[in-house]
């Protein structure tokens, strides 16, 4: 598929996908007139791209991550190195901080709205 469709069919912006390329996170072939022709399997890996992306891990860890999952269902595979692992690992523990850290700012701001609905 051409990097229009990829686009359509990821919500992913036809620049985002070339600086995806540029980063190795995804692969094209080029046809003889020299468009990007993708596989359907981009699809998967592209939405595995923008999740990773918005657990706020970099592209250099992404890059790191993607050979570790299969792409069909982000399944782990049998790749990954106790470096990436333990980097993971302290990703996860950032993310875990900042749910809690959203968790009381939701907190605060029902216990302001309760207390502004009282007369």
């Amino acid at each position: 598929m051409r990097i229009g469709e990829l686009a359509r069919r990821t919500g992913v912006s036809e620049r985002s996908l070339r600086y995806y390329e540029q980063q190795g996170l995804l692969t094209a072939e080029r046809t003889p007139g020299g468009h990007r022709e993708y596989p359907e399997k981009a699809v998967d890996r592209v939405i595995r791209i923008q999740e990773l992306y918005a657990a706020g891990l970099s592209s250099a860890k992404i890059s790191r991550l993607l050979p570790c999952m299969r792409d069909s269902d982000g399944g782990p595979s049998a790749v990954a190195t106790p470096k990436l692992v333990a980097d993971l690992t302290a990703e996860r523990d950032r993310i875990d901080r900042m749910i809690s850290d959203l968790v009381r700012s939701r907190d605060t701001l029902d216990e302001v709205i309760e207390a502004a609905r009282l007369p």
